[in-house]
């Protein structure tokens, strides 16, 4: 281009405003045609959103979760049970083997850590949703309090046997999975569940209706005390609904200390031994037996005992068939 530029003609100044003012008008033009129809929001799916009180903690969830993390075994066998194996980014603290029919889809998820993750550890599994099956798996000095997971966009759920409530009954273990359901889309599976579950525990009922209960002290661990259940816990209802009466059942909680002057004051006629750990139930059984100042308690005397996994006893999809299986050791008529 020449400098200083040249003059335009007439024609060519015509031309040019014409051309300028379609150029200004196609934008105008654009935006007063009428507009497309917006696409509709896409619709929650059946069921949300849920709002659901957990433990004191209420929250809204307008569609599941889809990377789930379990802290304990039995809230992974109920995810497991449920089908959701593929909504768990991780999992952590096995206190047993899973479940034959839980092996496939237990060894396909990811072991976030052996006990319980740090904080940043469990961040690292990228969670959207955190389930723990005892106050500990949220222990706030630990960094992972429920208060905590929220902050960083974290919702979650704790099994209700640990709530601050009264005692633990089967109508909680059946509240449990149908919430659990509920959030994840599920609720048919967990009804289905609910129902077998029912049919389970009547039949077992039925079978005990006209035997006299065995007075039961639990042994879960302990030398200078017995670590024992409590009146709270799905244990003692395990052991009612298994034709057991624990001797502890007015200690308010779901586990605790009693002491073995108690011990042999309520001379229980048979003990169960919570199998898990390192201590083997032989070990247990030899504490107990060699234990003088036990001698004159019926369950020792008589050298009866009941095994039962610690995994069994709590609340979990366990529940129903270890009732039927505390039955039948405390009253091996059943079997016949």
């Amino acid at each position: 281009m020449s400098w200083p530029p040249r003059a335009r003609s007439p024609r060519t100044r015509n031309l040019a405003a014409l051309i300028t003012a379609a150029a200004v008008m196609l934008p105008l033009t654009a935006c007063s045609s009428t507009p497309e129809p917006k696409k509709p929001a896409a619709k929650a799916g059946a069921g949300f959103p849920y709002t659901v009180t957990n433990c004191g903690v209420k929250t809204t969830f307008d569609a599941p979760p889809k990377r789930a993390v379990t802290m304990n075994q039995h809230v992974t066998e109920v995810m497991l049970e449920l089908g959701l194996a593929k909504s768990l980014a991780g999992t952590a603290y096995l206190d047993d083997k899973v479940l034959p029919e839980y092996e496939q889809a237990y060894e396909a998820t990811p072991v976030v850590a052996k006990e319980y993750p740090s904080y940043e550890k469990l961040l690292a599994a990228d969670p959207d949703f955190v389930y723990g099956g005892y106050a500990s798996a949220f222990t706030a000095s630990e960094g992972r309090s429920r208060e905590a997971l929220k902050k960083s966009g974290i919702e979650s759920r704790l099994n209700v046997e640990n709530c601050d409530k009264g005692k633990t009954t089967l109508d909680d273990l059946y509240n449990e999975v149908r919430e659990t359901g509920r959030t994840f889309g599920v609720g048919d599976r967990a009804e289905r569940w609910i129902t077998v579950a029912k049919a389970t525990d009547a039949a077992t009922t039925k079978k005990l209706k006209d035997l006299k209960p065995v007075s039961v002290l639990v042994y879960d661990s302990g030398d200078k005390t017995a670590f024992t259940a409590g009146g709270k816990g799905i244990g003692n209802e395990i052991i009612t609904r298994a034709g057991g009466a624990n001797v502890f059942a007015d200690l308010n909680k779901a586990f605790g200390d009693a002491s073995w002057e108690n011990v042999v004051d309520r001379k229980p006629e048979a003990i169960v031994i919570y199998d898990y750990g390192s201590t083997t139930v032989a070990q247990k059984k030899k504490r107990l037996l060699e234990d003088p100042a036990l001698a004159d308690v019926p369950a020792i005397k008589n050298k009866r005992f009941a095994v039962v996994p610690l995994s069994d006893m709590v609340l979990g999809v366990r529940v129903p068939a270890a009732i039927e299986k505390l039955a039948q050791q405390l009253h091996p008529d059943l079997k016949k």
